[in-house]
């Protein structure tokens, strides 16, 4: 039994689709050599048996010596047992070596997804990443299922034509020189088949990438009445598949069809021509049998060539889909040379904003426009190297994006806007690392006011997940994930519009738990939003104006000294200087219910005091 993930095995050669195979088998050398060695017997004992018959023919049979007929039909038995034993050996080593380069392939695959940031989805749909990892990684190890079987084909058809001279070099040449002819002859057809199953994965990988989005909003599409709308585009896709794959089905046909002409024709031949001479004298009787069992045997490594063609066809076509993923550069990785991480809390400074996160306290972000905070926030958890490179992030007194990964995403953690659930238990979800007991999860979970989530759940903690938590409203799943960046107690948490989706009185029991929880020596909390309640819990605020640090103070001295931040958090005509008759509203969504100046006035007090 073996044990998943796969130990690491090193970088993958991504230079062309024949080196990735190659990385692949040289990190199961093990099983494919083993796999090589099992098949490698089992042909020769197939080799083996008609040989061993004409030689109990020739030498037992015919002259009537019963010791000598004993002699070779015991050895025509062993060959038979060994035979059984090395075909069952042959297939679990097969399996074994198909299955671990199916599963290293996503393996690597899911390694580069969870560490390429956002390059990967923007160059590939989820479909597509999808479909690489499922389907081409099994196309994949396809090739090293039949590799055990073409060896022993190779080393069987060696054997025969070595048998073969021994009774007539001119039969020994024609198996010599012909089984290579027919198998040549075949290329014709499968250069077409290489080209339609090209074509085919094209078409799957986009039909994939659809349907994947279309059930990722399949809730929006029934909101406004557009499913079948998806529908037919999705049957459009379906139906090019379809045709994309009947092409390949008729090359497939071409090539079986081939297969059976060319052996056919062959072993006619061959047969024929052994006929001749037997009639003539040159063979005897037991010579004839065996080699017209060799020309049965020599079916076998004919077709075996022409279904390794047609599967390394197919894990060329698959291995470039995935060194395709491989190679899209990622959006974050370890400089050449690294400058050490600060040693103790210290400030955040944006060079493009100008915004200084100074260690200790929550600070919020406010900006006219959602974005430029929003990407602030992102410049700060080091999303890109690249626009780092450009718009460069000190950490102390060193340039983020040039500090080890490790150490940077250990400490900085950005909980983004868009929550993110997978499957597994609730636990998992929270604690992925395990590393809380259920009392620090429970106590993050009332800092997130997500006590409600229970209320469904029959087995608590231990309650499964749905897919991308669907079983669960935006808000609990909103909620679920600040939970989540909370547990983490990160040195600086970055939370960009925690709240967007819960009402007001929620959002009042988070600011108050956010403060509570996080305001304490060594942590930095940074919360991009537009909510005055979330704002008025705040130590300070730094406004952004065309992306440029325009003010920076307490959410009340912004609110009564700079007009343009009064505008982006509070909304509605008739309003004084200090927010009366305010509707409590989110910078992305603004879904918040009306709430009075008394309301945000004890959010600022309370916040002073806490």
């Amino acid at each position: 039994m073996r044990s998943f993930p796969f130990k690491p095995a090193g970088k993958p050669d991504l230079r062309s689709p024949s080196r990735y195979l190659l990385w692949l088998a040289g990190a199961q050398r093990g099983t494919l050599l083993m796999g090589i060695l099992y098949g490698t017997i089992w042909t020769v004992c197939q080799a083996l048996t008609p040989y061993v018959l004409g030689q109990a023919i020739d030498l037992g049979i015919l002259p009537g010596n019963f010791s000598q007929l004993s002699a070779w039909v015991g050895l025509l038995v062993g060959l038979t047992i060994i035979q059984s034993i090395s075909a069952t050996l042959r297939h679990r080593a097969a399996v074994s070596n198909w299955m671990q380069a199916a599963f290293r392939s996503s393996q690597v695959v899911g390694y580069k997804v969870t560490r390429s940031g956002d390059a990967l989805p923007q160059k590939f749909s989820t479909g597509e990443v999808v479909s690489t990892s499922a389907s081409d990684a099994m196309r994949i190890g396809e090739i090293f299922d039949v590799i055990a079987r073409l060896a022993g084909a190779v080393i069987g058809y060696l054997l025969v034509s070595f048998l073969v001279f021994q009774t007539s070099w001119q039969l020994g040449l024609v198996v010599l020189i012909g089984v290579p002819l027919c198998g040549a002859g075949m290329l014709f057809v499968i250069r077409p088949l290489q080209r339609r199953q090209k074509d085919q994965r094209e078409a799957s990988g986009q039909m994939t990438a659809l349907g994947a989005d279309t059930v990722a909003g399949l809730r929006v599409l029934r909101g406004i009445g557009g499913e079948h709308i998806f529908v037919e585009r999705y049957r459009e896709r379906s139906r090019a598949t379809q045709l994309a794959g009947n092409k390949v089905a008729y090359s497939l046909a071409d090539l079986d069809a081939a297969q059976v002409f060319v052996v056919g024709v062959f072993s006619v031949a061959f047969t024929w021509i052994g006929a001749l001479q037997a009639v003539s004298g040159q063979i005897e009787a037991g010579q004839l049998v065996a080699l017209y069992g060799y020309a049965v045997f020599l079916v076998s490594p004919i077709r075996t060539a022409a279904d390794a063609v047609s599967r390394f066809i197919r894990a060329q076509v698959g291995a470039k889909r995935i060194i395709d993923v491989l190679a899209t550069p990622s959006a974050v990785h370890d400089a050449e040379t690294t400058v050490s991480s600060p040693s103790s809390p210290s400030a955040l400074h944006d060079s493009v904003s100008g915004v200084v996160i100074s260690p200790g306290g929550l600070c919020a972000i406010v900006s006219g426009d959602p974005a430029q905070s929003a990407d602030l926030a992102r410049r700060l958890g080091r999303f890109e190297d690249a626009v780092l490179r450009e718009a460069q992030v000190r950490w102390g007194d060193e340039a983020l994006h040039l500090m080890p990964l490790r150490e940077v995403r250990s400490r900085i953690v950005v909980s983004d806007a868009e929550p993110q659930l997978f499957t597994g238990t609730l636990r998992e979800e929270l604690d992925p690392a395990g590393n809380h007991s259920d009392a620090q999860i429970m106590a993050a979970i009332d800092v997130a006011s997500a006590d409600d989530v229970f209320d469904g759940l029959e087995d608590g903690l231990n309650d499964e997940v749905t897919e991308k938590g669907r079983s669960f409203s935006g808000g609990q799943r909103q909620r679920l994930t600040l939970a989540r960046a909370v547990l983490t107690d990160a040195e600086v948490l970055v939370l960009i519009e925690p709240t967007s989706a819960v009402d007001a009185h929620t959002e009042s029991r988070i600011a108050t738990a956010l403060r509570r929880t996080r305001n304490t020596p060594g942590h930095t909390t940074v919360v991009v939003t537009a909510s005055p309640l979330l704002l008025g819990a705040m130590d300070t605020v730094a406004f952004l104006q065309d992306g440029k640090l325009q003010a920076q103070g307490t959410h009340r001295h912004l609110l009564d000294t700079v007009p343009e931040y009064r505008k982006v958090v509070i909304r509605g005509e008739g309003m004084d200087g200090h927010g009366t008759n305010v509707s409590s509203t989110n910078q992305t969504s603004g879904t918040h219910a009306s709430n009075g100046v008394e309301l945000i006035e004890d959010s600022t007090t309370h916040g002073g005091e806490n």
